[in-house]
């Protein structure tokens, strides 16, 4: 990794990137109802204005040599207790300049986006408010310096998407996954936040410079166990397993919400955290291994339950934890696949984002109504949806020279690369999960804007009649810009080894893949599953009418893949459950034990002393009696002395 210097010229004002959209939450926040005629114009023009700096800055950077473009800007010191010393300095280098890009540019069109989108809704500048503090606290994540700037901001990811989540409070649904959303993010914190007290520990530092340069005086058993605490967290805010749960129900959020954190922001955030620790990595191969198994396990469960679902936003949830499963994979294969890891990320960032807003323009139009079946032949009626909605399904299927077939393809092929069984397998299942994503997807195409349309015989869940139609240009827009991003963002990423070139000095060089199937026969071979996966998605949906509700008698696959493949019931059943048990055995042990005991002793003293008063009667004859009978008793204990 290269050594930073100190930041100057125009990377000096590097804090703008912070602030911009961090003043924007603040006056929306601070402002109340007196910002709401403009409040979403302040949030807009704050994060684009952040693009527009953040693009300067990479350009100024890309002119520079290689050496040059890794630097730091310090702020402040920001924690002097003892021996730890945490300063607050921003960490200006291609890695993070690219995750700066992404952040803020699809932010920016989703911040568009949502004027169209969030037009009718009561607290709109609320939104755009946490919007803004959702971006802010993302950008702190990527631009930090060292493990606990980070932390801050991967803390912050998590109070805005619990925010976020939760917009429509009043719906049991919507609170209960902001809940699921935030407490199961407290379990990867937990162990991204063990994993940077180790280094302290044993390192005296948690910047990254320092950690990096002596990571190898730490042995192979700690080393390998950063590496897992380290992937727990990236775990929690990805949503891999076994914390993929929070991810699906995230969707009870407004849909720029599912497109910002789904495409640009928080799941994007552990792919960033394993390749900024790539120092890390590569001195264990046993920690690259479980990474690499994670998201090879993951991108395969997150397709097929994908195949299940009839709620369109769900199905798309689904597609990005598989999709994220192919970044985790990448980055575990190390030199390998660091740079193709963001690779993917990137492009994803375009198509997901897309898709995303395509769905949302979809349910806008159909008094958002949700479920796939109650919809069909909307392409004539929204043809803007339907052109960028389906540029960005044949980038993530792979179609030939769109984005998803330059970046998925490429790690397909590394995983490929490794040697003995673990190519094979982890290229095997690569592969399958390219033809599960292509069935999926067509499948959700055909619904949704082909075949007969099934909602002109229906009436939304409160009566009233659908009537679809084309959205707004403030949410057109962004659809179309991001569709080009779906076309050709993977080319140029790709082509003169650009991007793997750009990111050098972040991920060090990409390795050349040499395994058990070349480059060239990877791409035939996924093609050809993918086609075949597009081929049985139309056999089955395609050729005849598609009933309105779902079949419920079908065979156990397809029950268990509506079920999430039981991933909640084993949360139930392992965590959930003994934690209830648990809650409830130490309050009974409360409240019968300790407070028992404690409740009890004040009983005995309270009662004793009740009845000893009433021994104080206030007549001499009593206390004469009192006498006489223990005057009784003492000469009786006497004379049985005496007598003995």
């Amino acid at each position: 990794m290269t050594e930073p210097v100190a930041a100057s010229g125009i990377a000096g004002l590097a804090w703008l990137l912070l602030a911009l959209p961090a003043l924007g939450a603040a006056v929306l926040l601070l402002g109340g109802k007196r910002t709401d005629r403009w409040g979403h114009l302040l949030g807009c023009a704050t994060v684009i204005a952040t693009f527009v700096y953040g693009a300067a800055l990479f350009f100024t950077t890309l002119g520079q040599s290689p050496e040059a473009r890794t630097s730091e800007l310090h702020l402040f010191d920001w924690v002097p207790v003892n021996a730890l010393t945490v300063e607050f300095a921003l960490r200006l280098d291609p890695l993070s300049l690219t995750f700066v890009l992404l952040i803020t540019g699809v932010g920016s069109l989703i911040h568009i986006y949502s004027i169209g989108y969030m037009a009718h809704e009561a607290g709109r500048r609320r939104f755009f408010a946490y919007l803004n503090l959702f971006v802010a606290a993302m950008l702190l994540l990527v631009l930090g310096n060292g493990f606990v700037t980070l932390y801050f901001g991967w803390e912050g990811v998590g109070l805005a998407s619990y925010l976020l989540i939760g917009w429509y409070q009043h719906k049991p649904e919507a609170a209960s996954a902001a809940k699921k959303a935030f407490l199961m993010n407290r379990v990867g914190d937990l162990g991204l936040a063990i994993a940077i007290f180790i280094m302290f520990k044993e390192l005296g530092t948690t910047q990254y410079t320092e950690v990096f340069a002596r990571v190898g005086e730490l042995s192979s058993a700690e080393v390998l166990a950063i590496t897992l605490l380290l992937l727990l967290g990236a775990c929690g805010k990805s949503g891999q397993f076994p914390l993929q749960a929070w991810l699906p129900d995230a969707m009870a959020g407004p849909t720029p919400v599912s497109a910002l954190i789904h495409a640009a922001t928080m799941v994007t955030a552990g792919v960033y955290l394993i390749a900024r620790s790539n120092p890390i990595y590569n001195l264990s191969a046993d920690g690259r291994l479980v990474v690499m198994i994670i998201g090879a396990f993951t991108l395969l469960i997150g397709c097929v339950i994908g195949c299940a679902y009839d709620d369109f936003k769900k199905v798309l949830a689904y597609s990005t934890v598989s999709q994220i499963g192919y970044m985790i994979l990448a980055v575990g294969l190390g030199p390998l696949g660091y740079a193709l890891g963001i690779m993917h990320l990137l492009t994803h960032g375009f198509f997901k984002a897309g898709l995303f807003l395509g769905a949302g323009s979809v349910m806008h139009g159909m008094n958002d109504e949700g479920n796939i079946r109650r919809m069909g032949g909307l392409a004539k009626l929204m043809p803007i949806t339907f052109v960028t909605w389906t540029l960005g399904y044949l980038a993530l299927i792979g179609f030939p020279f769109l984005s998803g077939y330059f970046s998925k393809d490429a790690i397909i092929a590394a995983a490929f690369s490794q040697e003995g069984w673990r190519g094979w397998v982890f290229g095997g299942v690569a592969a399958l999960g390219a033809a599960i994503t292509a069935f999926y997807m067509t499948r959700l195409l055909l619904l949704v804007f082909l075949g007969q349309p099934r909602w002109k015989e229906l009436k939304s869940e409160d009566g009233r009649e659908y009537h679809p139609h084309e959205s707004p240009l403030s949410m057109t827009v962004p659809m179309i810009v991001l569709a080009f991003g779906s076309v050709g963002a993977g080319f140029f990423f790709s082509s003169g080894d650009n991007l793997a070139g750009w990111l050098a000095p972040s991920l060090g060089e990409l390795q050349e893949q040499h395994g058990v199937l070349g480059h060239t026969a990877v791409n035939f071979l996924t093609l050809g599953l993918s086609a075949l996966g597009v081929l049985v998605a139309w056999l089955l949906f395609g050729r005849k009418p598609q009933p309105v509700r779902r079949p419920e008698r079908v065979s156990f696959p397809v029950r268990a893949a509506r079920a999430d493949l039981y991933g909640n019931a084993l949360n139930e059943a392992l965590f959930a459950r003994p934690g209830t048990w648990l809650t409830r055995a130490l309050v009974f042990v409360d409240n019968k034990g300790v407070d028992g005991l404690v409740n009890g002793t004040a009983a005995l003293l309270g009662g004793s002393s009740g009845r000893l008063r009433r021994l104080q009667t206030g007549f001499v004859r009593s206390y004469a009696l009192s006498m006489l009978l223990g005057a009784i008793c003492v000469l009786g204990a006497l004379l049985m002395v005496r007598f003995s």
